[in-house]
């Protein structure tokens, strides 16, 4: 695996080389983040939501979509670093996965990184720039715009120019690109709604046990007019291999 270095562009306007930080492969495991080993059932059925997802996007000229789910505690974070993971794994395209949970951001905890300057940074009286809010994993064609701190005015944030520009940016970095979107579950707020603009289509989580129909129904509701990807059915105790994915 070849590490994926940032370049920024310094004050004095040189350029610098940041390595990244080294991943702990048994760690990722450990939090649930598979798509780096080798071939097991989680693996495929990561990869098999891959390339249903790349042949819809392909086919409606797509390049962003966004990943929520009815409630909180679905998966929806570990979904979405797994598929940024595989779908990175190609090489027709790069990834940046953007988390854009600003009350509870946590695609960074994931690789143990230490976020200095994120989302919600863009609207400071000095707001930080793309490449100083970037993490770089060293997975080849992934990159991941963090979020920072908790954020109580999400939805406005959301909406803000400043967010708008900052989103721009992030999904023309690299040429081509897929941008995948982490976001807050669709009922608890309404960050999601400020935020389809944003993307193209949507993925829903559910959780088998733990999301009720009604709650299904809601969301699908509440995302009136985004189109719908499909479904990802997450802690399914049915012995399929192919069960994650309706």
């Amino acid at each position: 695996m070849n590490f994926f270095k940032k370049k920024i562009i310094t004050a004095d306007g040189q350029n610098s080389i940041i390595e990244p930080p080294l991943i702990c492969p048994k760690l990722l495991v450990q939090r649930r983040i598979v798509a780096l080993q080798n071939q097991t059932l989680e693996v495929n059925i990561f990869k098999i939501l891959r390339t249903k997802i790349l042949k819809a996007l392909k086919k409606n000229n797509w390049n962003s979509f966004g990943i929520t789910s009815p409630t909180a505690h679905t998966g929806v974070c570990m979904i979405s670093v797994n598929l940024a993971i595989v779908m990175a794994m190609e090489f027709n395209q790069s990834i940046m996965l953007i988390d854009m949970n600003l009350r509870a951001p946590k695609i960074h905890t994931f690789f143990d990184f230490e976020v200095k300057k994120g989302l919600k940074d863009c609207t400071e009286s000095s707001p930080a720039s793309l490449s100083e809010m970037l993490l770089m994993p060293n997975i080849d064609r992934l990159a991941i715009l963090p979020g920072h701190g908790k954020t109580l005015r999400s939805s406005e944030m959301i909406g803000s120019p400043q967010m708008q520009a900052l989103i721009a940016s992030a999904k023309d970095y690299y040429q081509p690109q897929i941008t995948i979107f982490n976001l807050p579950p669709v009922l608890n707020s309404d960050d999601v709604l400020a935020s389809l603009d944003y993307y193209d289509a949507m993925l829903l989580v559910v959780e088998e046990g733990g999301n009720k129909a009604d709650e299904v129904k809601d969301s699908l509701k509440m995302l009136t007019g985004i189109e719908l990807l499909g479904t990802v059915l997450n802690k399914s105790q049915t012995p399929s291999d192919y069960r994650n994915y309706h």
